[in-house]
């Protein structure tokens, strides 16, 4: 059996079409988990007309994928957003995927939609990012990888499932889905993107200290999966101009949280070794 979790939080404008697409999945038994934090919508509403299980856990999405593995009853956990639908037969591909290449996880690849100027534009940039493991991350894993890797950290508020992806794979390449997740953005504002880029900045130094090579190397505003395919932003040069302009847009919220955490770290290790210094 497949346990699917799914974290909500005021999730009522997707989360009927994305629970639809999970009770559709065939050739499996699937055990389906919705587990809300503190929706004031008809979310909790939605949930119970589709779900097995409805609970409530918060104050992070990690800490409510965790719980949501806790209770879970499946050999395999597939964790899904409320925000994205299954392509057909995707939970069977993956459970069969594990299966017959004993690999700990699953890469499940993305596919944005939305509405809007800005939407199409992350709809390019994900598009290039299919099969490159610097911005993809596992969501299909075995129980036992889950429980032997203690799950998602809860300390970190973005990049959690990044974490999570490397310590499962220690430095294996995971397999991939050819099914994949269509993500639905919805008319997608650019205020809103960077608003959340600054909040999920909040723990890049405690990732960084995790994986400080690979935290590097996902930060970066150009990403080696733009060369890779110079061809499919070249056909797209206004979108391309957009991508660009958001990645840049999206540093900078992030270092004006990340830029003073480093800098008043630094200066606490200096105070701590000068002080340790005058020590007799």
């Amino acid at each position: 059996m497949v346990s699917v979790i799914v974290p909500t939080r005021n999730s009522a404008r997707t989360l009927a079409s994305c629970l639809a697409s999970i009770r559709a999945q065939r050739a499996v038994e699937i055990e389906l988990i919705v587990v809300d934090n503190a929706s004031s919508d008809v979310t909790p509403n939605i949930a119970y007309g589709y779900a097995d299980v409805v609970t409530t856990r918060g104050p992070e999405r990690s800490a409510q994928r965790n719980f949501g593995a806790s209770i879970a009853k499946g050999d395999h956990l597939f964790f899904v957003d409320s925000d994205m639908v299954l392509t057909p037969n995707l939970v069977s591909e993956c459970a069969a995927i594990l299966i017959e290449t004993q690999a700990p996880a699953v890469i499940v690849p993305e596919v944005s939609v939305g509405q809007g100027f800005w939407a199409a534009c992350r709809a390019l940039e994900r598009r290039c990012y299919v099969g490159d493991d610097l911005v993809e991350a596992a969501r299909f894993f075995r129980r036992s990888t889950f429980d032997a890797a203690e799950g998602f950290d809860e300390q970190l508020l973005g990049g959690e499932d990044w974490d999570l992806s490397a310590r499962v794979a220690q430095g294996m390449r995971l397999p991939r889905s050819v099914g994949h997740l269509i993500h639905d953005e919805g008319r997608l504002r650019l205020v809103v993107v960077l608003a959340k880029k600054r909040y999920y900045a909040g723990s890049f130094l405690a990732y960084w200290r995790k994986h400080p090579r690979l935290a590097i190397s996902q930060a970066r505003v150009v990403r080696p999966a733009f060369f890779r395919n110079w061809k499919t932003l070249m056909r797209h040069p206004v979108l391309t101009t957009g991508v660009i302009l958001m990645k840049v847009l999206e540093m900078s919220a992030a270092l004006s949280v990340v830029l003073p955490e480093m800098i008043g770290h630094v200066a606490w290790r200096s105070d701590a070794e000068a002080r340790a210094r005058r020590m007799p």
